[in-house]
């Protein structure tokens, strides 16, 4: 390579080199327009924001135990039902004939048993005498023996006719039970929220989700809450008792209170998260005048310590630097020297959505600078300013 081209490399070099320094003396003099606030007293409240939806803590989905065609419902979509209240009948014609069938059972085997009774005793009096007989030599040895082996296999006859007049009885009771089971009762006092099935259908006994297997669904109003996902990171500052602001979709201008309840020991995967989240049940302790529907999404605002009186800045003035070579990072904020910017390292503590606590790093009365974002992205340590004060 020759002498002229290496000169040029050399030279093309040292002006992208020595461009932002170049930029930096003849365009660094601008003043830049910022706008600045004081140091203030606040209340911050600090929170973690979670989402989830409503649901109700007591809520049944009831379901068919015998297999039928439904022949009546007593209650409609929204109807209120109390405990033990009938909501739906299922067919029951062939479960009154099985009744039927297995009452006649239980009075045959019962008229067994008694028939068998007095064969015994017959049978038992005829022993005695053969017995006598058998003493004095009247009769021989095998007639004996041939009348003790009726009465034995007469007792064996019994025992049996007993235990046929037992699995009769136990037959009779699983159809009569069957038979209980066609009347589909509410086991809670609460609202038909959903009614999955008409009269006509055949309701199936089943836990899958097919057809006829879920009948209706019957909810505690009451007992409605609130249930959120909170990141794995921000658990450790949930507690038992916290206080909870909670904004339900359809409501978006109407905050309600709610108090945290239960909070899950084992995180998982919810669906549309990478992360691992735990379950965290509020109750709704005012719902003001929200009407409360289970399945609504919502916010909520979970505050992790109490209201507290500290001096703060808005939360976009605070800067942060991260030294990867000295493994330490800081953060800064630029005040307003006489209208030159000096960058300042301070120490922060809590912060809310829009202010930031400052422990230490600042005394006195001082403007810092707050913004506009994109001056303050830009922002360098002696550049030159224009501060226009907002009030706070």
């Amino acid at each position: 390579m020759s002498i002229k081209k290496i000169s040029i490399i050399a030279l093309v070099l040292a002006t992208v080199i020595a461009l932002p320094f170049i930029n930096r003396a003849v365009f660094g003099t601008a003043r830049k327009e910022v706008n600045v606030a004081g140091i203030t007293e606040r209340v911050i409240s600090p929170s973690i924001l979670a989402s989830g939806f409503l649901a109700h803590e007591e809520e049944v989905m009831l379901s068919s135990e015998v297999i039928g065609k439904v022949a009546e419902l007593y209650v409609d979509e929204g109807d209120t039902v109390t405990e033990g209240q009938i909501v739906l009948q299922v067919d029951d014609v062939n479960f009154i004939a099985g009744l039927e069938q297995a009452e006649a059972a239980v009075r045959i085997n019962r008229i067994d048993i008694e028939r068998q009774e007095i064969r015994i005793t017959n049978l038992e009096s005829q022993f005695e005498r053969s017995n006598t007989l058998h003493e004095r030599g009247v009769i021989g040895d095998d007639e004996f023996e041939m009348m003790r082996n009726q009465l034995d296999l007469a007792r064996v006859d019994l025992k049996s006719a007993r235990e046929r007049f037992t699995q009769s009885q136990a037959q009779l009771e699983q159809i009569e039970d069957q038979l209980r089971k066609t009347k589909i009762v509410s086991p809670i006092d609460g609202l038909v929220t959903s009614l999955d099935i008409k009269v006509g259908e055949t309701a199936i006994a089943s836990s899958t989700n097919i057809p006829g297997s879920s009948l209706m669904t019957i909810a505690n109003p009451a007992s409605i809450y609130t249930e959120v996902l909170v990141d794995e990171a921000d658990v450790a500052n949930i507690e038992i008792g916290q206080r909870v602001e909670i904004v339900a979709i359809a409501y978006p201008d109407q905050p309600m209170l709610g108090e945290v309840r239960y909070i899950a020991n084992t995180a998982k995967v919810a669906p549309g998260r990478q992360g691992l989240s735990f379950t965290v049940k509020i109750d709704i302790i005012d719902a003001g005048d929200v009407v409360l529907r289970p399945g609504m999404s919502c916010r909520a605002e979970i505050f992790t310590r109490q209201d507290r009186q500290v001096s703060a800045v808005p939360i976009q003035a605070i800067l942060f630097e991260e030294d990867r070579a000295q493994q330490k990072s800081d953060y800064f904020v630029f005040v307003n020297d006489d209208g030159i910017a000096r960058k300042t390292r301070v120490e922060v503590g809590i912060s809310d959505d829009e202010f930031q606590e400052l422990i230490t790093g600042i005394e006195g009365e001082v403007e810092i600078v707050v913004g506009p974002d994109d001056e303050l992205r830009h922002l360098l340590e002696g550049d030159a300013i224009d501060a226009t004060r907002l009030e706070p």
